[in-house]
């Protein structure tokens, strides 16, 4: 049964809108604009049946604030008045109400507005639903072709095997610290961060397989075509991206592809971007990149032990990495040797 909510100040008219519609419809009435609020700070509602003209708040205030609440925004309002004077109907509409209903009611009327308003709320619902199931799945078959590409690159790349899942983990971890020691980054932006993870080394399709599969030591030569897989990476990336996934996400993907081998002190590649230059989401990849990289065994090191990796990156502070994200990384070492041990 649908729940309807009616705020009228004149118990009069709330009594015959409650009466006209109880048999058919779960009824709370209220008679002022705080009742309401209060009212829906812990219940929900299928409409609202919501009075212009009340003292101390009017409708449309009450309306403002109930729109002011996410959790409540989307329930459809109709408006009640005696005032008949078309400026007021249209100032209704122009607020986002759904429908505009004069007093004194004519029951038929008033059913037959109600009755079609939420039918139409249903589809709208039922239509909202299956375009959020459609758009999971088309982002789940884009994940899934993401992490099958990330994959034929690191079957290609002889030295690195594993490196991206891995480094999705760490950043895992390293946001789960950063949400709480940084309340500038959101947790929105954190999950975008880590969604974007494994896409960072996705440039490194574009790399020669004599270099990618080298098991030695890159040549001053092989090394330049190597470093160009970070702006390929952000090309590649916004290709797949755009159009389909929101902006921010598409921004944060290329930046952590594009600049997660800038350093803190200008030296990196491929722009030469120092401090703050360089997107906080590239310099969260850098520090569960390099760290992995410390920790795993390549064809030309051995695997560090995590003291000296972990010292290896505070003495970076301040060239390689960011040092206040340097040291909230350090916080994590717990969390990382747990991890790397489950792993190998």
């Amino acid at each position: 049964m649908y729940h309807i909510l009616i705020v009228d100040d004149d118990k009069t008219n709330l009594s015959a809108a409650k009466n006209a519609l109880s048999d058919a419809y779960k009824i709370t009435a209220v008679t002022s604009g705080e009742q309401a609020l209060k009212f829906l700070k812990n219940n929900v509602c299928d409409l609202i049946l919501l009075d212009i003209n009340m003292p101390d708040m009017d409708g449309f205030e009450v309306m403002d604030r109930i729109r002011a609440n996410p959790e409540r925004a989307d329930i459809p309002i109709i408006f009640l008045t005696a005032d008949n004077d078309p400026q007021t109907e249209s100032r209704c509409l122009e607020k986002g109400a759904m429908d505009f209903i004069a007093k004194p009611f004519v029951l038929n009327v008033m059913l037959s507005r109600i009755s079609r308003l939420l039918e139409l709320e249903a589809l709208r619902k039922d239509l909202a639903g299956q375009l959020e199931e459609r758009t999971r799945h088309i982002k789940h078959i884009q994940e899934m072709m993401i992490m099958g590409m990330a994959s034929m690159v690191e079957s290609r790349d002889l030295s690195t095997g594993g490196h991206i899942k891995r480094t999705s983990m760490v950043v895992e971890i390293f946001a789960a610290r950063l949400s709480r020691e940084n309340p500038n980054l959101s947790k929105s932006f954190l999950e975008k961060v880590i969604r974007a993870a494994p896409m960072h080394d996705l440039g490194k399709i574009a790399v020669d397989d004599v270099i990618l599969r080298k098991q030695a030591k890159f040549t001053p030569e092989e090394y330049t075509e190597m470093k160009k897989h970070s702006a390929e990476g952000a090309r590649i990336v916004k290709q797949i991206l755009e159009g389909i996934e929101e902006e921010e996400f598409v921004k944060i993907a290329v930046n952590v592809a594009h600049y997660h081998h800038e350093k803190w002190d200008g030296s990196g590649y491929p722009e030469g971007l120092s401090g703050e230059e360089i997107p906080i989401e590239a310099r969260i990849m850098a520090l569960a990149d390099v760290f992995d990289a410390l920790i795993s065994k390549r064809c030309y090191k051995e695997a560090f032990p995590y003291t000296e990796a972990f010292e290896i990156i505070e003495n970076s502070f301040g060239t390689h990495f960011d040092p206040q994200l340097g040291k909230i990384f350090l916080e994590c070492r717990p969390q990382l040797e747990e991890l790397y041990q489950n792993i190998t």
